[in-house]
């Protein structure tokens, strides 16, 4: 490709199949009609998990639907076209997204957003020029891994109401989510937690827990709802530990497109940042949810060995399409609560279990004092302070429980390890010590 954005593909092969072993690489496509068919299985991939995060912070469905598109689009732009990835909704951001919409509506819940992606961007002009290496030494697997956990069990007790209220729809709803993920086979498995929404709304219908009134009002066609922004200092805190979470997804994310392809994608590492930075800010600029790369991609990328970022093109117009049917907006609105606590037991809890997968994956050392108590201080700190007891609130400022969580894990872990270095007091690996010796400073 000779031009600077690396718009136009060349053909795999015969253009119809992939050679056992082969891959479709990002600069490459296969026929238009087979990308136009991947296209659109990557939208169906990430459509129940986008449209779920909009459904529990109570924004306009179509709306985020379209940003996503709009994101995706222009992280290909800014990527040059070379990493694949779809940008749907961040989980992330359901905690600090509610409790904003709480003090200051859903404008201020949107300008908390755009701070983040504000934020995010930043960081991905730093890591273009210096690299990564700065970002492990802030947030080493044992901070990382923390910060993912403690924003995933911090929800949890959003769901208690639907399991008091309405047990048989929620736990029939995550029941539906759970075994459709291991029943079905290739993109039907993947579509686990859509195909779980659809069961539990169909069992709240039958118990009457349905309001139909707006579907048979919505129109077939028509305009997103947009809104405007507004920025309040107190929201700011609030956003934080989003922009860690979206770090370490997107990082990542280019990593594993790089192994799976095997390309070294390293150098992209700041643009694939600064790309879901704009992406999040111009969704937050008008009503859409903050971004993120999608786990549910590299599923559909992984069993059908396209990586071809021309299927991405027609994902992101797709999903631009779609937004203009507010009747389907009208169906996702329409899901009761219960359905959405089922769902959010299976969602949280998977974020607070890929915290513990960070943990493993690096094999961080629980025998180190001081990765052991910076993970249990953090934890604790945001399991105290949730949707329950409410946030601290200290003079002007309020403090929810993933933002103070997020500090604690920070600040324990630099101080103690600053600490450690200065008295010659660093623990030793466990691989030093007898395995029944607890971990210790020595």
């Amino acid at each position: 490709m000779s031009n600077p954005l690396n718009f136009g593909w060349s053909l795999h092969g015969d253009g119809r199949t992939v050679a056992k072993d082969a891959v479709v690489a990002p600069g490459e496509r296969l026929g238009w009609a087979q990308t136009t068919g991947i296209g659109v299985q990557h939208v169906m991939a990430m459509f129940g998990s986008t449209v779920l995060v909009p459904a529990i912070t109570g924004f306009p469905v179509t709306t985020t639907l379209l940003f996503t598109g709009i994101g995706t689009l222009l992280f290909l732009v800014i990527t040059a076209n070379r990493i694949p990835s779809y940008l749907g909704s961040s989980f992330a951001f359901i905690a600090p997204v509610v409790g904003a919409k709480a003090s200051h509506g859903i404008e201020g819940a949107l300008g908390g957003i755009i701070i983040a992606g504000a934020a995010l961007f930043i960081v991905g002009l730093i890591v273009q020029k210096t690299g990564t290496g700065w970002i492990h030494a802030l947030m080493p697997p044992a901070v990382m891994g923390t910060i993912v956990a403690l924003i995933g069990l911090n929800l949890a007790t959003s769901t208690f109401p639907a399991m008091k209220e309405v047990p048989l729809t929620t736990f029939g709803t995550m029941l539906a989510v759970v075994i459709c993920s291991v029943l079905f086979k290739g993109l039907m498995g993947r579509l686990s937690i859509l195909l779980g929404l659809v069961v539990g709304y169909g069992l709240a219908a039958l118990q009457g827990q349905v309001d139909f009134t707006p579907i048979g009002e919505a129109g077939l066609f028509g305009v997103p709802q947009f809104h405007a922004p507004s920025f309040h200092v107190d929201t700011f805190l609030v956003f934080l530990p989003v922009i860690f979470v979206l770090i370490a997804e997107n990082v990542g994310h280019v990593k594993t497109v790089g192994l799976m392809t095997g390309q070294n994608l390293d150098k992209l590492n700041g643009r694939a940042l600064m790309a879901d930075g704009v992406a999040t800010m111009v969704a937050g600029s008008a009503g859409g949810s903050g971004t993120t790369t999608y786990a549910e991609n590299i599923g559909v990328m992984a069993s059908s060995r396209v990586y071809s970022t021309a299927a991405y093109w027609v994902a992101g117009i797709v999903a631009i399409l779609l937004a203009f049917f507010p009747l389907f907006g009208a169906v996702v609105g329409s899901i009761p609560f219960g359905v959405l606590g089922g769902a959010g037991i299976v969602l949280y809890g998977m974020i607070g279990v890929m915290g513990a997968r960070i943990w493993v994956q690096n094999k961080v050392d629980f025998s180190n004092t001081i990765n052991l108590m910076t993970a249990g201080a953090g934890l604790i700190t945001a399991l105290a302070v949730n949707s329950v007891t409410g946030d601290l609130v200290w003079g002007p400022f309020s403090v929810g429980g993933i933002a103070l969580g997020t500090i604690v894990t920070l600040v324990v872990y630099h101080l103690m390890r600053g600490i450690a270095k200065w008295r010659g007091t660093e623990p030793q690996d466990s691989t030093e010590l007898d395995v029944a010796t607890p971990g210790k400073l020595v």
